[in-house]
């Protein structure tokens, strides 16, 4: 009788190894097989920063689905990609033409998220009514008018599924007078004369500083040029900033000719500091575009991770290191702006479903309210009106980072001081004043 068992329970066990090993791939394939989640990702796909956010977020989406994808309830799901030139960054392209992809996307694909989102600010705040409408979680990582906040603040039930984890016009303010806070306190500097680009959000910026910041920080504007895009001459607002002898030049661009007034400044040899935001000196690819001119000049990135790592933020390096191996450029952006929010998105949703056990959109929105997390660009949570917020520690909130070039066409990280690599470097002929 005790063999009869024995010879049973030898069966039985072969028997369930068997079904264990059938099983087991046929487990794989029903995981496979499972519906994805799908996120729409609709921006300006023929811009840098519209592709190479899109770039981010299939490394993530590659990342999230080797490890068998999010998990929903028991079932774990793969995530799907689907996209939309929306073109709302070209000229001459209406609002209503980027709102119309806007919406396809989601009818024609039955998007569970969105992610990026418009170019144009313009774009994203009458898109929010299409978000409101068919009730889709959304994190935008580009557009960056405050108006989204507002919107937010004035109706917030309507408005609770739209969320930004990008730098905003109101953090490149606070940027811009945390560097020049820095170099009085560093320098005793608080002479100033500021070039803008005559665009619309250049003019604002400049204005905005100089009534906010400058009038009521000891800074004395010591001049004011304004440049129509495309000046490629800078040599008589350099002559005046000699002549009123500012410290610092304070420019505020976004065209490539920029690049022409660093190379002026330094075969004039003017003695003067340049620290602003130029959106074209931030990459790497600079120092060559501009035939290694550029040393000394100071400029904004918008988030760690794009267009630089910073070391004492591990995540931003490594994002920076994978974007670089997988697509074999820097993810630059406009300005250092776009990519590394946009592959934090990723993250940052794919932990709210899983929080929530469920696709329900009020029920995501709820957890994404919560985000708590150590990610790229540092701290990565939302305030009230769903904004990460931007500042010099992070421990306490994202970062973005101000750099200087140095003669070896290096890029050194100089503010904020909880993540600098190195000091500033004065230019030949310019002293502190204190």
């Amino acid at each position: 009788m005790k063999k009869g068992l024995l010879k049973k329970g030898l069966l039985m066990f072969i028997f369930a190894i068997t079904v264990a090993w059938i099983a087991a791939p046929l487990s794989g394939t029903l995981a496979l097989a499972a519906e994805p989640i799908v996120i729409g990702v609709p921006t300006s796909l023929g811009f840098p920063t519209g592709d190479q956010c899109l770039k981010a977020v299939k490394i993530a989406v590659d990342e999230i689905n080797a490890k068998g994808g999010v998990k929903v309830g028991p079932t774990k799901r793969p995530l799907k990609i689907v996209t939309m030139d929306l073109r709302d960054a070209e000229p001459g392209v209406p609002v209503p033409e980027a709102l119309l992809g806007l919406e396809k996307i989601i009818l024609d694909n039955k998007v569970n998220a969105i992610l990026v989102g418009p170019f144009r600010s313009e774009a994203l705040l009458a898109g929010m009514d299409i978000i409101a409408k068919y009730k889709v979680p959304t994190l935008c990582s580009i557009a960056m008018t405050p108006g989204m906040e507002v919107k937010i603040q004035k109706n917030p039930e309507k408005y609770k599924y739209v969320f930004r984890t990008c730098f905003t016009a109101k953090h490149l303010m606070k940027y811009l007078a945390g560097i020049m806070t820095f170099l009085k306190k560093e320098f005793g500097f608080n002479k100033v004369f500021i070039f803008n680009q005559d665009v619309a959000w250049c003019r604002k910026t400049a204005e905005l500083m100089k009534k906010i910041y400058f009038d009521k920080a000891g800074w004395e504007v010591v001049g004011h040029k304004v440049y129509p895009t495309g000046s490629s001459d800078f040599a008589s607002g350099l002559m005046a900033v000699r002549a009123k002898g500012a410290q610092v030049i304070m420019p505020v661009f976004d065209m490539p000719q920029v690049g022409i007034m660093v190379k002026q400044w330094k075969s004039m040899k003017i003695p003067v500091l340049i620290a602003g935001f130029t959106g074209h000196m931030t990459v790497q690819a600079a120092w060559d575009a501009y035939d290694g001119k550029i040393a000394g000049a100071i400029d904004t990135i918008f988030e760690v991770g794009s267009a630089i790592g910073a070391k004492k933020v591990p995540q931003s390096v490594e994002f920076h290191e994978k974007y670089v191996k997988r697509w074999g450029d820097y993810p630059s952006g406009a300005g250092g702006h776009g990519p590394a929010p946009a592959y934090e998105s990723v993250y940052v949703l794919a932990e709210a479903i899983e929080r929530a056990g469920s696709l329900d959109p009020d029920a995501i929105v709820k957890e994404l309210e919560k985000t708590d997390r150590k990610g790229v660009m540092g701290r990565v949570k939302f305030n009230k009106n769903h904004q990460v917020p931007y500042g010099t520690n992070p421990e306490e909130a994202s970062v973005g980072c101000v750099i200087q070039w140095n003669d070896k066409g290096e890029r050194i990280v100089v503010y904020p001081e909880s993540i600098a690599d190195g000091k500033i470097r004065l230019p030949e002929g310019l002293k502190a004043a204190k």
